[in-house]
């Protein structure tokens, strides 16, 4: 049933911008009257990170990661870690993602990011934002080492353990594009039927097994 569930979630969010599809980790189950091993059990999962295909958008306010960055998000539970770089400017002059948190701008005075929402903004393709031709700041993208964890939270974000984010140093940004789920529809269409064979094969076993200690208590008890 876990994989079950895992696999219909990859698939519920193929068309999500910059998702990470998860995968199984399995180990063998062991007999212990055989000693020998039994089945694959799915004893957790993993984030799959590899990079999504760029798509065009022609939105000056879409960007695409080229590289392992991540953008940050101020969400009510502190800072959140997307590759969606869907974002919008909102009335008040703050640039937002989707669910309308503050996106880090790093600014050239160090104050919170704020643009005039009357007048036009520019976006350069490396995420510089100006206005009027005054540079107001750079949207910020940082990367993690490796030996951390993470977990995935609601809405396509991200929370990281230690090591604490870098500034990106191997991270580009493509303005005009948005990065595609990594979920390959095909793949986990075949894995869904898959899974749902060997589902209906234990069932079957169960109930067999079943009805065989059924028909033994039943002798049993007829012998008596």
């Amino acid at each position: 049933m876990e994989s079950l569930d895992l696999i219909a979630h990859n698939l519920a969010n193929a068309s999500t911008s910059g998702f990470k599809a998860d995968r199984e980790i399995y180990r063998q189950f062991v007999s212990e009257a055989g000693g020998e091993a039994v089945t694959p059990v799915v004893e957790g999962r993993w984030t799959d990170f590899t990079q999504g295909v760029p798509r065009p958008t022609g939105n000056d306010f879409d960007f695409a990661l080229n590289g392992p960055g991540f953008f940050i998000a101020t969400t009510p539970a502190g800072p959140a870690y997307t590759r969606d770089g869907g974002f919008h400017m909102g009335v008040d002059g703050r640039l937002l993602t989707r669910e309308g948190y503050e996106v880090e701008v790093r600014t050239p005075d160090g104050q919170p990011f704020r643009a005039d929402p009357l007048r036009p903004v520019d976006i350069a393709r490396d995420g510089a934002i100006l206005q009027d031709a005054a540079p107001l700041g750079v949207i910020r993208v940082v990367e993690f080492g490796t030996g951390g964890t993470h977990e995935k939270l609601a809405g396509n974000y991200f929370s990281f353990s230690a090591p604490r984010p870098i500034d990106a140093k191997n991270t580009t940004i493509e303005r005009g594009r948005l990065e595609q789920s990594n979920v390959a529809p095909a793949e986990m269409a075949v894995r869904l039927v898959n899974v749902m064979r060997q589902f209906e094969m234990l069932n079957r076993a169960i109930g067999f097994g079943s009805e065989m200690n059924k028909r033994a208590i039943e002798e049993v008890a007829r012998v008596s």
